[in-house]
């Protein structure tokens, strides 16, 4: 590895050395070699007529030093300030008036050497730095604002680990970077909260990764102050500026104080396990001291200051609430009964044109005769923002969803394909089930007795058929009994004539809406967003910003904890989307923790490990990924197996750079209280399962960082960013079903008799929760303008004296180019019936990159929705 990249003035980039005397040697030679720009000819002048101080630094010991004369240097670096976060003249015109104040106010920065000076045994330090907005006025409308400051080092400073910055002003920045001289950046991404609010100074690392027994003694106390800070002290309420990360409990979901029927039990403990979410110590429900009481409408939930969306990210959201909101109005407006649909064609209508030119005036005139041009021009301009695209399940079909192969390829190639199992005991591996039988089956008396809810605990059992796709032969509907002598469930078979065809298309209808709830309650928000939280969580109090694992980590946590508050706020909470747009209503979420308590495990959350649990794979030394598809043609696992190969390689090249034996495992201070507080604090309801992996080796955490990469990344792409385009046509997949399928001698019957088709329409969800669960998927199903994909990271400056580490992102990076390439020529490939042919539509959710908005693929680097 080379020693150094470049010099300048005092500084050099190398490998940590803490021997003066070969530093020194090595600083002159380096003098002698390097070509200066005309720019540093006065520093390189002071340089080279000062030698090192001759020190011996014996930690055993007294300190000897025998001091010559240092010389005083001034270093120029450049700080950007990112105009997209503050650069509205709201932001702005704080830091303008505060500029032309009588009392100036600044920003205080000061540069801290890896090296302690022998004299005082703290931390080199170079003078204070200001940065002075009255010199360079802020640019409104501008990108980024670039300021320099002087900072004045002694000449035997060494190498500059860290920088202090303190915010003087009345109101926070963004602070993007910090580079010295040209050559070692520190790169920022933060807010900086102003000192009025008792906000203490910022400590950003240089981008040099270090394990806690290889840190600069120059930065060993910083590392330990700057992790102090980020844990708190669990006590008092959390303010926005705060950056403390904690647990909790989900105590904050119920709003007993606003209606006594949006009180909810709390989710984590014995009796409704679950994992923790992060703490924001508000004080407690005057109804119930057990509950936090809910924020008010216009004050967030609380997350650390630093994981707030940029305003890309903020700005997609809010535009997407507001098209949600026209696209529920405007149908508010040209129906008389928004629970009744009156055939097939008032759903197809929500995917046409409907602007004010289709609507009726009182007098039963079209609106248009009467409005002026001007309106009708700008109708043109905005109706867009009144319709809803047509979902991709139905744009190349728009009858796809009656038919039985399209409701089998949900399975293996929908929105939801990791419930699909094989049925272990016939030994052809010809059949296979999805079953939400034990999982509903507990909450379907509370569940039936909500008004509008009806649901079923159903079975369905596959035939895999020649051509690699599987065909419905059985849908079994179960009810809790009722007496010992009435059956509690009924069998459906395919039609035979059009009573079960219409019988057999409302069973199906049942088993999606089973289906969605499953997807959102446990593979969607259980796997992936709650149980990821805990380990972001200790993450940050754990790990040090300068850790290798955390700089690895970094860029998958992404946004995680912002949206999973949010999904607090208005998602998950009582009265919420989730408890009205889904068939277990008020009890949906204590279908998550049951699974939570029953099934997750975190060793079986790995790809290859969880298609072997279900049985629709085998362990197979020969194959590629050590394992064997029984359904060759299931593009989520086919398609996943490529990303979870890529992103192992590429965690075993970093983890074996760092950690060349077990004993480097466990004696990392840092890796080891990040993963025990996961484990027996971030999952504490769990944390006894024999099952939990020993983190005591190289390959323990290769497993384990492929895992949380793969959760972070590629499965929750594969589960979220098809709901819009899978889900959008209610009638493919219901989320919630309003009737039970009818028999003869009920009372029913006869209305679904004469009209099948309206018991069909009148047993899904009303018109008004139809448009508004559409406008919620349509808006979580988007990638916002600043998504981050995965092979592409913004920090690879971090590892630039890295060559080998450097390799493997770029070697990562080309295999998940590859991965997209392999992926586009299997949906062209017409022997692959679950993703090619007639009507159907290609598998595309796990092709890395993407555009922004709906597009139905993208894997970003994390759960950024």
């Amino acid at each position: 590895m080379a020693m150094t990249k470049k010099i300048f003035g005092a500084f050099s980039i190398e490998v940590f050395n803490p021997n003066p005397f070969s530093r020194a040697l090595h600083l002159s030679r380096c003098v002698q070699q390097t070509k200066f720009p005309t720019t540093r000819k006065k520093i390189l002048q002071l340089r080279k007529g000062v030698r090192a101080p001759a020190v011996a630094l014996n930690l055993n010991g007294p300190v000897k030093a025998v001091a010559e004369k240092l010389v005083a240097l001034n270093v120029t670096a450049l700080v950007t300030l990112r105009n997209g976060e503050m650069g509205n003249a709201e932001q702005i015109m704080p830091l303008l008036f505060d500029a032309f104040k009588p009392t100036q106010r600044f920003t205080v920065l000061q540069l801290v050497s890896t090296e302690i000076d022998p004299r005082t045994m703290e931390p080199k330090m170079s003078k204070e730095a200001t940065l002075d907005w009255s010199k360079k006025k802020p640019t409104i409308g501008a990108e980024r604002n670039t300021y320099k400051v002087e900072f004045i080092v002694d000449s035997d400073f060494g190498v500059p680990g860290a920088i202090t910055v303190s915010n003087k002003y009345r109101r926070e920045f963004f602070l993007e970077s910090i580079t010295i001289e040209g050559v070692v950046q520190f790169v920022c991404n933060s807010w900086i909260q102003a000192e009025m609010v008792n906000a203490k100074k910022r400590i950003f690392f240089s981008n040099k990764a270090y394990l806690p027994c290889e840190t600069p003694i120059g930065l060993k106390e910083l590392r330990d102050e700057e992790l102090r800070e980020l844990r708190g002290d669990g006590k008092g309420q959390r303010i926005p500026s705060d950056r403390i990360y904690d647990y909790d409990v989900f105590n904050d979901l119920g709003d007993p104080e606003n209606e006594i029927e949006y009180e909810r039990p709390t989710l984590g403990g014995e009796k409704n396990p679950h994992p923790r979410r992060c703490r924001t110590g508000r004080p407690p429900s005057n109804k119930d001291m057990n509950m936090e009481s809910r924020s008010p409408s216009f004050m967030p939930i609380y997350v650390p200051r630093d994981e707030a969306l940029e305003k890309g990210k903020s700005d997609a959201f809010n535009l997407g609430k507001l098209k949600g909101i026209l696209r529920n109005i405007i149908p508010s407006l040209t129906v008389t009964d928004s629970n009744v649909f009156k055939g097939f064609s008032d759903l197809d209508s929500l995917y046409n044109e409907r602007t004010l030119l289709g609507m009726k005036s009182p007098d039963g005139m079209h609106m248009k005769h009467s409005l002026p041009k001007m309106i009708h021009k700008l109708q043109e301009s905005v109706e867009e923002i009144f319709k809803f695209d047509p979902p991709k399940i139905i744009s190349r079909d728009t009858s796809c969803w009656l038919r039985d192969d399209q409701f089998s390829r949900q399975a293996l190639a929908g929105i939801n394909p990791l419930s699909i199992e094989r049925i272990k005991a016939i030994e052809e591996n010809k059949l296979f089930i999805l079953d939400y039988h034990d999982m509903y089956l507990p909450f379907l008396n509370q569940i039936n007795s909500l008004e509008d809810r009806k649901a079923y605990a159903t079975r369905t059992i596959f035939f895999l058929t020649p051509m690699d796709t599987l065909k419905p032969i059985a849908i079994e509907l179960s009810l809790p009994p009722v007496d010992p002598n009435s059956p509690s469930s009924q069998v459906l078979t395919p039609p035979t004539d059009a009573t079960t065809n219409w019988l057999w298309q409302l069973g199906k209808a049942h088993v999606c809406s089973n289906d969605s709830g499953v997807h959102q309650l446990v593979h969607h928000w259980l796997r992936t967003h709650a149980c990821m939280e805990p380990f972001i969580i200790a993450a940050h109090r754990q790990l040090s910003a300068m850790h290798p694992i955390y700089k690895f980590l970094d860029p998958h946590m992404r946004y995680t904890l912002k949206i999973n508050a949010l999904a607090r706020e208005t998602l998950i909470n009582a009265g919420g989307i989730i408890e009205t747009d889904f068939t277990p209503g008020k009890f949906c979420m204590q279908i998550s923790c049951a699974a939570y308590r029953d099934w997750w495990r975190f060793d079986l959350e790995g790809l290859p490990a969880d298609l072997i649990r279900r049985g629709v794979a085998i362990p197979d030394p020969t194959q590629a990924h050590g394992i064997r598809l029984l359904i060759e043609d299931y593009p989520y696992a086919a398609d996943g197996l490529l990303i979870w190969s890529a992103i192992q390689k590429l965690a075993q090249s970093y983890v074996n750079y760092y950690y060349q034996d077990a004993s480097a495992v466990c004696s990392d201070t840092e890796l080891q209280a990040w993963y025990d507080e996961s484990v027996n604090v971030g999952h504490a309801d769990l944390r006894h399962a024999s099952w939990w992996p020993k983190l005591s080796s190289p390959d323990d955490l290769i497993s384990m960082l492929t895992t949380i990469i793969w959760l972070a990344s590629a499965q929750h792409a594969a589960l979220n960013f098809g709901q819009y385009p899978y889900g959008g046509h209610v009638p493919t997949r219901p989320p919630l079903m309003r009737q039970l399928i009818p028999k003869e001698n009920d009372p029913g019957y006869m209305s679904f008799f004469k009209n099948p088709q309206g018991y069909f329409l009148s047993s899904l969800p009303s018109w008004s929760q139809i448009t508004k669960y559409m406008a919620v998927i349509d808006i979580i199903s988007s990638h916002s303008p600043d998504e981050e994909y995965l092979g592409v990271r913004k920090d690879l400056s971090t590892w630039s004296g890295d060559p080998k580490i450097l390799e493997a992102f770029y070697d990562f990076s080309m295999e998940i180019k590859s991965i997209e390439n392999e992926i586009e020529k299997r949906n062209s490939d017409i022997s692959l019936r679950n993703r090619c042919g007639v009507g159907i539509s290609p598998y595309e959710l796990l092709i890395p990159s993407s555009g922004p908005g709906v597009t139905c693929r993208g894997v970003p680097n994390s759960i950024t929705v």
